[in-house]
């Protein structure tokens, strides 16, 4: 079980995660001075979108949205059609014509001077996309999953943590009121000792049959594959290859890894477990008999923390509050999700939060946040070690559901306890040339 965290005891932890951040002085590009002023136009952040679709276009609207602060200068993506609207939307927001384009995001890393760049790119892209941006020393907005597997996301921390890069994971709901609001009452005792919490993410789909196509001449396929393995063009869900890659696990771990980065993120918060994972986790998945949709499209499986805290995590139609995070204590239960904020007894949500209490990391809008803290040198609200330690969560039950049977995990040495077959789902072969 977990009790509620004194706060002292609270800030020696937070404060010893942070000591890198904190600590030592920083060399910083003049570009990230001066946060508390008006900025020049010399001194906006030049900036740069890889992966232009629709969550990349979203993120990159909400950049656009900051005013005066970034600049974007270019573009990046394998398809065409998405660079050509970004590269307008960019251009007309600027009343320009100067925004560049790529195909090939380490040409673009190459040949721009870029301060941060935002990416949005297919999960089995994440890791190569983040570990070049990092070695250049490039800040970087980095959609969540942080990464496809483990020990991609171990290299993608280690990484940013080598090269003094700041990180933000587009685990957005730490920067929405109802969400902080839940975990702070939570880590604060007002449910007592913590014993078990629910996490409902969205339910999945049954597989369908592939369908090859010839490729498009707006779409570069072998770089779209990139890592993975090689298989022809075909229609993934929606008469391309976009968004239902989700769906495949070359690609992705569906709505499982999908979500986890969002929900298990929260119940991580509320526990005071952002830098701690399980020790030991089981579960089960049900599968597609054919098709090329192969994540699971139900599942659950439940973690226990070496407290004896025991989460389970679930597709949303076997939770009983459905999607969102719940975390059950000894004088009653609080649940969030995005449709809202409950209680066992709705005079919880009321208390007052002391000043003497965990005031837990505040954020208004994740984007500027992330941008103030390319400024000020400071840890953003949703860092690499934490998103990492979130999605671990996640990819410990897909493996877990792989192999049909328990595990027992080690949270610092990242590695399964005496299980060498396990221990081959942490990382995966990359397809040549890719080498991360």
């Amino acid at each position: 079980m977990v009790k509620a965290l004194s706060r002292r005891s609270f800030l020696k932890r937070t404060s010893l995660a942070a000591a890198g951040a904190v600590g030592f002085p920083y060399l910083v590009r003049p570009s990230a001075l001066g946060l508390n002023r008006a900025v020049a136009p010399s001194n906006r952040l030049l900036m740069a979108q890889i992966g232009c679709g629709s969550m990349g276009s979203g993120n990159m609207d909400s950049f656009l949205n900051l005013g005066s602060h970034v600049q974007f200068v270019a573009v990046c993506d394998v398809d065409g059609r998405h660079l050509d609207s970004a590269r307008n939307r960019v251009n007309n927001h600027y009343n320009n014509s100067d925004c560049r384009t790529y195909k090939d995001f380490r040409e673009m890393l190459d040949r721009e001077q870029l301060d941060v760049v935002s990416h949005a790119v297919p999960d089995h892209w994440h890791a190569l996309v983040s570990v070049a941006c990092a070695k250049k020393g490039i800040d970087i907005y980095g959609e969540k999953p942080l990464a496809r597997t483990i020990g991609e996301g171990r290299a993608i921390c280690d990484t940013v943590k080598r090269h003094g890069v700041i990180w933000q994971t587009g685990s957005w709901q730490r920067s929405v009121g109802n969400f902080r609001r839940a975990a702070e009452l939570v880590i604060n005792g007002r449910i007592g000792k913590v014993e078990y919490v629910e996490v409902g993410l969205p339910n999945g789909s049954r597989g369908r049959q592939a369908r090859l196509l010839s490729v498009p001449d707006y779409l570069d396929w072998d770089m779209w594959l990139g890592p993975a393995p090689w298989r022809p063009y075909q229609d993934f869900g929606r008469g391309d290859c976009h968004w239902d890659w989700r769906w495949i696990l070359d690609y992705s771990g569906g709505q499982l890894t999908d979500w986890a980065g969002h929900h298990v993120d929260v119940a991580h918060w509320g526990l005071g477990l952002d830098y701690a994972g399980p020790v030991e986790v089981e579960g089960t998945g049900e599968y597609a008999d054919d098709g090329i949709w192969d994540v699971p499209y139900a599942y659950e499986f439940v973690c226990t923390y070496a407290d004896g805290l025991k989460m389970r995590v679930a597709n949303s139609a076997k939770q009983p509050h459905g999607m969102g995070t719940c975390w059950y204590g000894d004088r009653g239960w609080i649940h969030v999700s995005r449709g809202g904020l409950s209680a066992s007894d709705p005079a919880i949500l009321q208390e007052r939060i002391g000043p003497e209490e965990i005031q837990l990391y505040k954020s208004d809008h994740h984007q500027r946040n992330f941008v103030e803290c390319v400024r000020t040198r400071q840890d953003a609200i949703a860092p690499a070690e934490i998103a990492h330690r979130s999605i671990t969560v996640g990819f410990l039950g897909e493996i877990a559901m792989l192999l049909g049977r328990k595990l027992r995990w080690d949270p610092k040495t990242e590695q399964f306890v005496n299980d060498s077959q396990a221990n081959r789902y942490l990382r995966r072969a990359y397809r040549s040339p890719w080498m991360l």
